[in-house]
């Protein structure tokens, strides 16, 4: 799944965590959105910023969920993984003895080991949200140019993975 339709599957609640841990932790991240909405809804960003939290929360989450806006999604996705789970990431990698720093790699190899993924999949859901599990592979798997075949796959058929999409 992209970016803009990880937003527009996922719950409310998760999209609702992912804007107010932007708005709470990453405040330039969080600025750079709002001028992004705008200039996609045609107004000036004060008109978002003077609105109600929750009337411009609705508003964003509507418009990240649109393509046009995917490096918008696609940036807030990434800055929330590694800002709010780098230890998710640092696990998922870690299992995987892929090299890293914080969750960050350079280079990844064209093919993982099934089992090996598989543990690391396990090891992700029995410590952290399933759906904030989901989001980061989802994204993993689209963010990175070497699309693992089994991941794919396993995003598609393990229904603890599912987004509904």
């Amino acid at each position: 799944m992209t970016a803009h339709e990880l937003f527009a599957f996922m719950s409310p609640a998760q999209a609702h965590e992912i804007l107010d841990h932007l708005f709470e932790h990453e405040k330039e991240m969080h600025r750079a959105v709002l001028a992004g909405v705008a200039q996609a809804r045609k107004v000036r960003p004060i008109f978002l910023e003077r609105q109600a939290r929750p009337d411009r929360t609705a508003m964003i989450l509507a418009s990240l969920s649109r393509p046009q806006l995917e490096p918008i999604s696609d940036n807030v996705i990434r800055t929330w993984l590694i800002s709010k789970y780098s230890s998710m990431l640092s696990d998922f990698l870690d299992a995987l003895k892929i090299p890293h720093e914080k969750g960050v790699v350079e280079t990844l190899p064209d093919t993982v080991e099934e089992g090996a993924l598989r543990g690391a999949v396990d090891t992700l859901l029995g410590k952290y949200p399933h759906e904030a599990v989901s989001i980061y592979l989802h994204a993993f798997n689209q963010m990175n140019e070497s699309k693992w075949a089994n991941l794919d796959a396993l995003l598609k058929s393990d229904p603890r993975l599912d987004l509904g999409g």
